[in-house]
């Protein structure tokens, strides 16, 4: 049995659709039905049972899933193993990035990589959701904060400070803010992450800690989102000095509050085990760590 077949079954199982993975494979359903019927000849066992309606696994199926991920995952590493030996980054990176970080600052980094390895090639995934390893099928997460579970290998990439920022004809307008408490009577804008609304915003002077609870007339689930309004003029925005280098640099906003200090936030690259932590990974981990460095030098 070829290895085509087995990357197949084991998508079929996690999506639960043979169209959804024919199409990720960028085969027709067809031809995917066809290679799974193969497969079941092959191990003469009924891996799916079909309907009109649905695809579910057969208890057979899920016990021969555990020992296809197991085989396939085997010879990924295998490969990654000789590349590494012959000095060769190749394979698939699967890389799930946060919505600013991704589509403002990474994006070209990830060009430059894909240029220089030509054997290289990746998928990506941006959003502010925290990606689930096993159902998004992710390798690899750049994520702002410390994982919380201790199992995941984490690589601290940079430690950026948020700032308070808006756009020169919104301040032109309604004025800027001199302590953070001014903060309260200015048009904030948010975004919230899962259940958690970014509405509380901390700043420091000293011993002299302000937890100021803002409020405004915006709120995107895309922090992105938050990022375009506060250059559209529309308000006063709270996020990674990273996230924002490039209009700070601009001059389409201005860091508020300049005296005091801010929330500082980690950025980290995130495997969910050992097995994912390939020559590939390391080299983009160290990539991301002198492109951080460059940017913020500069600010």
């Amino acid at each position: 049995m070829n290895t085509s077949d087995l990357t197949l079954f084991v998508r079929t199982a996690d999506s639960g659709s043979i169209t959804a993975s024919a199409k990720q494979l960028g085969i027709t359903p067809a031809a995917a039905s066809a290679a799974l019927k193969r497969l079941e000849k092959q191990l003469d066992v009924q891996l799916f049972i079909r309907s009109t309606r649905q695809l579910r696994i057969t208890s057979e199926g899920e016990r021969f899933l555990l020992y296809c991920r197991q085989s396939l995952t085997s010879l990924e590493e295998g490969k990654a193993s000789l590349n590494a030996m012959r000095g060769k980054i190749a394979g698939e990176i699967r890389l799930s990035v946060s919505s600013d970080l991704g589509r403002n600052i990474v994006l070209p980094w990830l060009d430059e990589v894909l240029e220089e390895h030509t054997d290289l090639s990746l998928q990506l995934s941006v959003g502010d959701n925290l990606s689930d390893f096993y159902m998004d099928r992710i390798d690899v997460a750049l994520r702002y904060g410390e994982p919380e579970d201790s199992s995941m290998v984490a690589f601290q990439i940079a430690t950026v400070n948020r700032i308070a920022f808006a756009s020169p004809e919104y301040l032109a307008q309604f004025g800027e803010p001199e302590h953070p408490e001014d903060l309260r009577k200015h048009n904030c804008l948010l975004y919230r992450i899962g259940s958690r609304a970014y509405n509380i915003w901390e700043f420091f002077e000293a011993d002299q800690r302000y937890r100021i609870q803002v409020h405004g007339n915006r709120e995107s689930n895309d922090a992105e989102i938050a990022r375009r309004w506060a250059v559209a003029g529309k308000g006063i925005a709270y996020k990674s000095v990273l996230d924002v280098s490039d209009d700070l640099r601009s001059g389409r906003v201005v860091r508020l509050l300049k005296n005091y200090q801010t929330e500082p936030v980690g950025i980290w690259l995130i495997c969910p085990s050992r097995k994912q932590v390939t020559p590939a990974v390391l080299m983009l981990r160290d990539l991301l760590r002198k492109k951080c460095a460059e940017v913020l030098s500069e600010l």
